[in-house]
């Protein structure tokens, strides 16, 4: 199993992961080619095993209005049949452990269960513009003093 960085080159591979990881709904793949598309910043890992993305991992800024304030966790998919395998485990430590990442804050919108192991931790301002029944957003590293909306990249609007 290796992990590297997701190229141009790169991207059918992951967008045939989003297929596998998301059966059934294009929601997740639709939003991911059109930040590709525009050519968002990303910061975004695979995990490959036998020539095949079985994991894959993605953050983009997160604004206090038109300012980048960190990064948000924008997309954690692990193929099902390799998932309760600690795939998923190795790969966000591998992100967390990256120059780009490196004194941002970050944030999550997930399984606190989860995210709380990595040093994630309840996070109240900024708050997040979408609730999902039974997650919680989270942060790392957030020094947000006064209360805001972290705002996401207009793809997430169009979804």
């Amino acid at each position: 199993m290796k992990i590297r960085k997701v190229s141009p080159d790169s991207r059918n591979k992951v967008y045939g992961l989003f297929r596998k990881g998301f059966p059934g709904s294009n929601f997740e793949l639709n939003i991911l080619q059109k930040l590709h598309k525009n050519d968002r910043d990303l910061y975004e890992w695979a995990c490959i095993h036998t020539n095949k993305d079985i994991a894959y991992i993605a953050f983009a800024n997160a604004y206090n209005g038109r300012d980048v304030c960190g990064v948000h966790l924008i997309h954690f998919v692990v193929k099902p049949e390799f998932q309760g395998r600690g795939i998923g485990t190795e790969l966000l430590h591998f992100a967390l452990r990256q120059e780009e990442l490196q004194d941002k804050a970050i944030y999550v919108l997930g399984d606190a269960r989860f995210y709380t192991r990595f040093g994630f931790e309840t996070c109240s301002s900024p708050s997040c513009p979408f609730g999902e029944k039974g997650k919680q957003f989270l942060s790392l590293h957030n020094i947000q003093k006064p209360h805001f909306t972290i705002g996401y990249e207009p793809e997430f609007k169009a979804g």
